[in-house]
């Protein structure tokens, strides 16, 4: 049956002139050869979880708990180093007043996660494997390079967190060079937990985010927020008295939050489970239980950036620098240098933010801090040790041993952090993150709108393709958070102060901008607007954007992949 069907496809494959596939409305040509099926990927996936069978309930916690797993090494890139920076200088600077910021970039997050879940379980490839079929080589090639910059900038985020962490616990006896060398060895111990099985690695992972609730809950416990006024706001839109440094903390909130790499991440981790993909009952059941699973761990991630925002609104908010000088002072405390004695409000990053807790509330606030952060910071390397594998996986169709791609992912992101580790002081190296975080901004439209465009196909997804509501509010939403992260791209440009800079700027944006356009344009033909459908003999365009069956996808894919049409 499965040969007929597969022979059925093939007769209807639109006729063929020099390579290219001619459509009635179109021409569209394969961007990639089939990869080869004689070595498998060794990342992650050389044993998948079964799902028990129970036909009599609706809902099952015993498949829930099957489900469990992909979606809190997803929210590991919600609790990173950057975050956790983000939160304390939101509370630092703007006391409760943007948490409802954070709960709105956290359901929008969840929102854009439910997408890249839906494509690797529809689908079973991820995304970079999806790209890597459905673009052409040029415009593959940049937006693999693109998504790596993304990688890099996130990964030197959370190996200076690791540092820093190692830095604070052993009250600097450890150096910011060491610390990042211990986490390169730790990292690579770590990762080869999976050898040892799956939900074994799985529950390591739920071990970290438990150290984190628990380090960064107990100095919750111990400031004791003022509970009406995180309620209020928690759930109240509005920012009273906000000054321009203020909005541009939200505006960093988002971008911190909504990460590329993490929807690459993301779709590829749900190829972890069992699924018989020829059945759409239980495609539409893996669906229901990932964003079952997701949602519940998004909710602790966001819990987590509460206790932290809440912690430093509490404490810190319109504190002075000479304010805490004094109190440092008095608590003997050897970084009392940090805080000039002037009446500037105090300026907080993870290293100062765990200074300044260990004055007010005692050493054991200082090393419960930076345990928190170790715990931050090691999870989400090692998750973005795995992202980095993915996508080079997917786009580069690489088959490579498992300890060469490990090595080649972490050293992209370590060997920069490692320089400047060692020619920089503590001070500069979290001052990186400003930089960091705009580095990722500007490639969130590299993971958003491939994953609406392909989600949005149902040449791709079949009847599991975006509706209209999710077409428009899904276009809607990845264009205000473009747009809220491009703001935020110029603010922090136009504080450089030079006009070398500016043209430099200027003239990358060029190009930033007509790559994002193409994007778009597909994407635009994937929700519909037809009118821009337009063939282009000769080209090589493999979007099958017309609505009619991907041969070649499907044939590229194995037989349990293949959804009933």
């Amino acid at each position: 049956m499965e040969t007929e069907r597969e022979a059925d496809l093939l007769e209807e494959e639109p006729p063929q002139e020099n390579g290219v596939i001619q459509s009635t409305q179109g021409l569209y040509s394969s961007t990639s050869t089939p990869a080869s099926d004689d070595e498998p990927f060794s990342t992650y996936f050389e044993e998948k979880v079964p799902i028990p069978e129970d036909v009599t309930q609706m809902f099952s916690f015993r498949k829930l708990w099957a489900f469990t797993g992909p979606g809190f090494l997803m929210s590991i890139a919600y609790l990173d180093p950057g975050n956790i920076e983000s939160d304390l200088q939101s509370g630092a600077k703007a006391g409760f007043k943007l948490l409802w910021v954070l709960l709105g970039a956290t359901i929008i997050g969840l929102l854009l996660q439910r997408l890249a879940a839906r494509l690797g379980v529809v689908t079973g490839m991820h995304l970079a494997e999806v790209c890597n079929r459905q673009y052409p080589t040029v415009p593959r090639i940049i937006l693999w390079l693109m998504v790596e910059l993304a990688i890099i900038g996130s990964d030197m985020q959370e190996v200076i967190g690791c540092a820093i962490a190692f830095n604070l616990l052993s009250m600097g006896r450890i150096p910011l060079w060491g610390g990042v060398l211990i986490t390169i060895i730790d990292t690579f111990v770590f990762l080869f937990l999976d050898k040892y099985g799956l939900r074994k690695l799985e529950a390591f992972f739920g071990f970290l985010i438990t150290i984190m609730a628990i380090s960064f809950g107990y100095e919750y416990v111990m400031v004791r927020p003022d509970q009406g006024e995180l309620l209020k706001g928690m759930f109240l839109p509005y920012c009273e008295n906000c000054d321009s440094a203020q909005m541009e903390q939200a505006v960093g909130i988002v971008g911190a939050v909504i990460m590329p790499h993490n929807i690459y991440l993301h779709s590829a981790l749900v190829k972890s489970r069992q699924i018989d993909r020829g059945n759409k009952k239980e495609v539409k059941e893996a669906n229901k239980y990932y964003f079952i699973e997701s949602t519940i761990a998004l909710f602790i991630s966001f819990l987590i950036n509460v206790f932290v925002v809440a912690v430093f609104a509490e404490a810190f908010y319109d504190k002075t620098n000479i304010e805490v000088n004094a109190k440092c002072n008095a608590s003997g405390s050897p970084h009392t240098d940090l805080f000039p004695l002037d009446n500037s409000t105090l300026q907080v990053d993870i290293f100062k933010g765990g200074v300044v807790l260990g004055c007010f509330f005692g050493p054991a606030a200082l090393y419960i801090w930076a345990i928190g952060i170790l715990a931050a910071g090691q999870s989400s390397t090692m998750t973005g040790t795995y992202s980095g594998q993915f996508v080079m996986e997917g786009f580069l169709n690489l088959r490579w041993s498992r300890f060469a791609r490990v090595l080649l992912t972490r050293s992209i992101a370590i060997f920069p952090t490692l320089l400047v580790a060692i020619f920089q002081d503590v001070q500069h190296l979290t001052g990186m993150n400003d930089f960091l975080n705009v580095l990722q901004s500007m490639q969130l439209p590299f993971a958003l709108i491939p994953i609406l465009t392909f989600t949005s196909l149902t040449s791709i997804m079949d009847d599991f393709a975006n509706g209209l509501v999710w077409k428009i509010g899904g276009g809607v939403v990845i264009l205000v958070v473009c747009a809220i992260n491009m703001y935020f791209v110029v603010v922090y440009v136009t504080s450089l102060n030079s006009v070398a800079l500016y043209v430099l700027v200027a003239l990358l944006c060029i190009a930033y901008l007509s790559f994002v356009c193409y994007l778009t344009w597909h994407c635009l033909i994937a929700l519909g607007v037809s009118c821009l459908d337009v063939s282009c003999l000769g080209s090589r365009m493999s979007l099958r954007l017309t609505g009619h069956i991907d041969v070649y996808l499907l044939n590229d894919m194995d037989s349990n992949t293949m959804v009933e049409r």
